[in-house]
């Protein structure tokens, strides 16, 4: 058994002799990748919310306080946003005469 607060001790002091080297990412699986602009930052003692605008799209990203602080996150920074989602929600738009219309598939053919 080892204790706890002293495995702690341990690891914070490994960690500051031999620092983590961030090299540049070399490949992604993400494809959907929007340049923008930092609009705003809230933070609270454990997350922050990110606005970015990315052309004409306004994007929302939940983030860590410390993800954001380390990255000196403010607004006006250029950002990379990179989304990867495993389910994407699809809805049909209303046109215009199909008010009343509920099938879908009426507009089609």
């Amino acid at each position: 058994m080892v204790d706890g607060a002293e495995l702690a001790r341990f690891a914070q002091e490994r960690a500051s002799v031999e620092p983590v080297t961030r090299n540049p990412v070399v490949g992604q699986s993400a494809r959907n990748r929007l340049v923008g602009l930092v609009t705003n930052v809230t933070r609270d003692t454990v997350m922050a919310q990110v606005d970015v605008q990315a052309g004409p799209f306004r994007l929302v990203s939940l983030v860590s306080r410390e993800a954001a602080d380390e990255l000196q996150l403010q607004p006006g920074s250029l950002v990379v946003a990179s989304v990867k989602a495993t389910n994407v929600v699809l809805e049909l738009p209303r046109r215009a005469g199909s008010a009343g219309n509920t099938d879908p598939a009426a507009e089609f053919g």
